[in-house]
């Protein structure tokens, strides 16, 4: 019974897919020049598969989006998640409240949903990696912010990042601009 829980489990939350990796990137990269500025509006949104117009968003639009590039439903999976494990996501913001038009697009609720699934690693950024960074904001308040690693590399040889940081959506050279916090590998590199 315990094996066919494992097994069940596993397949059920595992996305390791070594052919996604490129499509995941490319529906990322696909949001440049059209995700034109950073706009963290509140918005009720269909459920599942619901979004914001593609002309506006922030960081976490960049994963959600490039995540239904390859048929994940981030919104679904995290609602879901929260649902059932409320505890495991209790405090992360200021407010507990159960909420499909949000949930998803918060960095830290993306961050616990990672590490619960057991996607966090410590080497070297390879493409299709997500990073989060803590970003000093007004005030001495610190502001998350999360990205994904591009096939596209700086002169040494690291990834830019395909992120959403106040003008719509870039891939730039910013790997190591920002404090790096947490670093997540959804998919098997080659």
């Amino acid at each position: 019974m315990v094996v066919k829980f494992i097994i069940l489990f596993l397949l059920g939350s595992s996305w390791l897919f070594s052919g996604n990796i490129e499509t995941f990137i490319k529906s990322a990269q696909t949001q440049v020049g059209k995700t034109l500025t950073y706009n963290p509006e509140y918005r009720y949104i269909k459920y599942p598969m619901g979004d914001i117009p593609l002309s506006k968003g922030v960081c976490t639009d960049v994963l959600v989006r490039a995540f239904r590039g390859v048929n994940i439903d981030l919104q679904e999976r995290i609602y879901k998640d929260k649902k059932k494990f409320f505890k495991r996501y209790k405090g992360l913001y200021y407010t507990d409240k159960l909420d499909p038009n949000i949930d998803h697009r918060r960095v830290k609720n993306i961050q616990a949903y990672l590490i619960l699934r057991g996607y966090r690693v410590q080497d070297s950024f390879k493409p299709g990696d997500i990073v989060v960074w803590k970003l000093k904001g007004r005030k001495g308040k610190s502001l998350d912010h999360i990205g994904i690693c591009s096939n596209e590399t700086n002169s040494e040889g690291e990834p830019l990042i395909i992120h959403n940081i106040n003008s719509g959506v870039k891939e730039e050279d910013v790997l190591r601009r920002y404090k790096i916090v947490d670093h997540f590998r959804v998919f098997k590199g080659k």
